[in-house]
């Protein structure tokens, strides 16, 4: 957990939850076969392997798997090149691809589709009502033609799909033949929540593809991307090098991302930034805060007054979020595999 001095404050920092670099194990991989020579672009022994244990995970032995470095940049990769020149992606109103991307999927050639969220999630009743409206509108020919559903697990508001939410989008999403593309950032964080009725193999099952989160959970970057019905996309490599995605030292994502899925340190670790989400949770209550709502996972919101804010920011960094009305805001602390006890008391203690 990040430490900083300012002015001669000592600052706690639960701004995010990408503030340090990455767990001892994965360093030490990385060490450990600095000096072993690879193939690069991927088709490195060590990716090799990386894929094998993530088939292994989500028990899928026909998904491709391809790895790149951070999740705009994933997400920019997987729309672009799934979707036709005239097609956009439905997203939640509140989804990342949407409001905090810099318009990375517009710069690609590709118009967001939102509709109405409620906790950063979508239903399967307002996308078959979306598509319905647009299928019986006479100047469809005229619009941009949706060509996928993305959707974040968790949500930008730690929210959870349950397994009946998401089987019941990939049923719609079937209905009108639209891939349903699940950003995983956070995902670790998402299936060892207390409240998670899900696992990995479930999301394999039910998604078309999806990205299994490195850079918010124990890695210094990486996302791995999981195609599950033999639908990667015609020349993949190719389009990443369009992105500029495609790294020479392949090899730098696929140690990682072997190492965190030896021995379940990926769901471990994920395990802890919970546990640590959900004391700091009760003891904001237990002081008489109240919640947005009701986050399961590591991001955790409050509404704190704002002299409560100007007096915090002293002493410890966190993400002003929203308005909630002219005396109040909405905060976000945000939890990690790397968040420590001392920090955590240290906070609440400032509370």
């Amino acid at each position: 957990m990040l430490i900083l001095v300012l002015g001669g404050n000592v600052v706690i920092s639960f701004e995010n939850d990408y503030l340090e670099g990455a767990h001892e194990k994965v360093l030490k991989r990385l060490v450990d076969t600095n000096l072993v020579q690879a193939s690069g672009y991927g088709f490195d022994q060590f990716t090799a392997q990386a894929i094998e244990k993530i088939k292994d995970t989500i028990d899928c032995p026909n998904a491709t798997i391809r790895f790149l470095v951070g999740g705009t940049q994933t997400n920019q990769v997987v729309i672009n090149s799934m979707l036709e020149s005239y097609e956009g992606v439905i997203s939640a109103d509140t989804g990342h691809v949407a409001v905090h991307e810099g318009g990375a999927i517009e710069y690609s050639g590709h118009k967001v589709i939102t509709i109405p969220s409620k906790e950063g999630k979508v239903s399967a009743s307002d996308v078959e009502t979306y598509m319905e409206t647009f299928k019986s509108d006479f100047k469809k020919d005229h619009m941009v033609f949706p060509g996928m559903v993305y959707i974040s697990h968790p949500t930008e508001y730690g929210t959870l799909y349950s397994k009946s939410e998401l089987e019941e989008l990939c049923k719609v999403c079937k209905q009108y033949q639209l891939p349903l593309f699940m950003d995983g950032a956070r995902l670790g964080y998402g299936l060892m929540s207390d409240q998670s009725d899900m696992t990995i193999k479930d999301i394999a099952k039910y998604c078309d593809v999806f990205y299994i989160g490195g850079t918010k959970i124990g890695a210094l970057c990486g996302e791995a991307i999981v195609f599950t019905k033999n639908n990667e996309p015609k020349q993949f490599t190719t389009r990443i090098k369009h992105h500029g995605a495609l790294l020479a030292k392949g090899r730098l994502t696929g140690i990682q991302f072997l190492e965190l899925f030896t021995d379940n340190l990926y769901f471990n670790i994920s395990r802890h930034a919970i546990e640590m989400a959900n004391k700091m949770k009760d003891g904001f209550i237990n002081k008489g805060y109240r919640l947005y709502f009701d986050s399961p996972t590591n991001q955790q919101f409050f509404i704190l007054s704002n002299e409560k804010i100007a007096e915090l920011e002293q002493k410890v960094k966190f993400a002003v979020w929203e308005k909630y009305d002219d005396q109040h805001r909405v905060v976000r602390f945000a939890t990690s595999w790397a968040t420590t006890e001392e920090n955590l008391n240290k906070l609440l203690e400032l509370i």
